[in-house]
Order: structure tokens, then C-alpha cells, then sequence
């Protein structure tokens, strides 16, 4: 058997359907022929927290993974037999960060922003603290605010901020600082000896950025927006990454590189022996 490849994905509107761009019906079958094989190993890289990565799994019917990275990187999962594992090295990797404080100290910390709103339950863990906040609030004002409140206590964190499009919704996550996508898979990838070669990632966002921009070989599918294209690209020549972004532009097996298409298209130009895997 050859070396393992790693396909890493986001999920909503990477390898799920779920934007506005059309799909091509033969883009996922044919991915979940590739990862069927023994030397492919997938992994789901996603905002969405366990339940909602299971639920995708159904509604969609995508392939079951090895791994799954959850809850914007706080969580790292290795799967096997349908059996869900948390990976505990991870969770004490990114402890540190915050030290002897817990998610509700630092809520209190921040109980007196009054734009802040927390999200249900479901939707935070022991590493991931998460608000509501109005779409249209001056930002950079309320990240200042977060950072001074938080300022006299010795934790090291990230503030990821989003939108909900179909919502209109303000989303913020704080969240340990070496918790995020990129971290998670840079963690698992020396974990589990993946190669970096041998390693592709695909994501469509914003909050895929850090990956795409990274080290890491990355795809841009052809369904993400013309400005996180051009965002994308100019992160990557920053970063002295150029050469590790390609964005897909479809017509590849006579498909359109939108989601699935453009993961395997992104496949192929970095591995073209997966072409062959494709065709046989």
C-alpha cells in the first residue's frame, strides 16, 4: 500500500451543496468512491459541533471520516467503527491557553457587554465560548471592548467573529489561541504521521482562511465569492504561500468545481495520481 493521503474538507458549502451555486451530481459519489479506498483517509474540518457534524453526515449522506475537527478546531475526534473518540491530547494542548479559568469565568468577565447575547448550550463546550451579536455592530469597537475586559487575566485566546447570511446574525467565538482549523490539523497531521505532500485541504470562507493561506496544500472551490478569491490570494503571496493555493475553475472531468468538484479538482492538480483513481 502506498503512503496515506489526507483529504481534509470543510463541510457547508465546500463539500455540502448548501449555497447557491449549482452542484455536479457525479462530484460526490466520486469522492466517496476515492475515500473508500485503504491509502485515502478523510477528515471533516468544520465550525459545527458533534451532533450537527453527525446530522450533515445523514442529511447529505457523505462518507463516515476518520477524523473530524469540531467546533472551530476546539474539538478533534478520530473515528473509527462509527465510534467517535475524542482526542484528549488535543484538549491539553489548547488547555493551556487558559490556565486554571473555565469558559463561565470568562462569560463573567464579559457579562456587562450588552450586544453580547450567549448562544444556546448545545453550542459551546469546555474550550469554545460563543455569542449572538447584531450584524451591523461597529466590530472592531466591540473586539476592542472584548480585549480590554479581558486584558487584567492571564489567558492567551482568539476572537473569531462571522456572520450568519441567512440569519443576519453577528457570531463571535472565543476560543483558546492556538485553537483553530489550521492548529487542529497541523496537530493531527504530526499526530498521526500524515505527510504534508500527501496532505490536501479544501475549504470556501473566510473562517477557512488560516488553512487556505497556510503551508498547507489548499483548494478554493470554485463556488466561494470573488472577494475571499481575491483575499485569499493576496494572504497567500503574503504569507509566501502562493504556490500552495490553487483555486478551481471547473471543467475538470466535466464538472464545474463547485463542492465536491472542486475538492477533487484541487486533488488532482496536487496529487495527480488520485486522476488515475478517479478514471480506473
Amino acid at each position: 500500500m502506498t503512503e496515506p493521503v489526507l483529504i481534509c474538507t470543510d463541510l457547508d458549502r465546500t463539500l455540502i451543496p448548501n449555497g447557491h451555486a449549482p452542484e455536479s451530481p457525479a462530484a460526490r459519489p466520486l469522492l466517496r468512491q476515492l475515500v473508500e479506498r485503504k491509502d485515502v483517509y478523510l477528515v471533516y474540518v468544520s465550525g459545527r459541533h458533534k451532533s450537527l457534524l453527525q446530522d450533515a453526515i445523514e442529511e447529505w449522506e457523505l462518507p463516515l471520516p476518520d477524523y473530524a475537527i469540531g467546533d472551530v478546531g476546539t474539538s478533534l475526534y478520530a473515528i473509527e467503527s462509527g465510534n467517535w473518540q475524542l482526542m484528549q491530547d488535543w484538549r491539553e494542548e489548547i488547555s493551556r491557553d487558559w490556565g486554571d479559568y473555565q469558559r463561565d469565568d470568562i462569560a463573567g468577565w464579559l457579562h456587562k457587554i450588552e450586544a453580547l447575547t450567549l448562544q444556546e448550550a448545545s453550542k459551546q463546550n469546555e474550550y469554545k465560548l460563543s455569542y449572538y451579536a447584531p450584524a451591523d455592530i461597529p466590530v472592531d469597537s466591540l473586539l476592542t471592548d472584548i480585549r480590554h475586559r479581558l486584558a487584567d487575566y492571564p489567558i492567551h485566546y482568539n476572537l473569531i467573529w462571522s456572520i450568519d447570511d441567512l440569519k443576519q446574525t453577528g457570531l463571535l467565538d472565543i476560543l483558546p489561541q492556538r485553537a483553530n482549523k489550521l492548529e487542529a490539523l497541523r496537530f493531527l497531521m504530526r499526530a498521526r504521521g500524515f505527510e504534508p505532500g500527501l496532505t490536501v485541504f479544501s475549504g470556501d470562507s473566510g473562517n477557512d482562511l488560516e488553512v487556505l493561506t497556510s503551508e498547507i496544500q489548499a483548494t478554493l472551490v470554485n463556488n466561494a465569492s470573488e472577494e475571499i478569491k481575491q483575499q485569499a490570494q493576496q494572504m497567500a503571496e503574503e504569507n509566501g504561500y502562493a504556490d500552495q493555493l490553487y483555486i478551481a475553475r471547473g471543467h475538470f472531468l466535466g464538472m464545474n468545481g463547485n463542492y465536491a468538484a472542486g475538492i477533487l479538482e484541487g486533488l488532482a492538480h496536487y496529487l495527480p495520481r488520485t486522476l488515475d483513481w478517479m478514471t480506473e
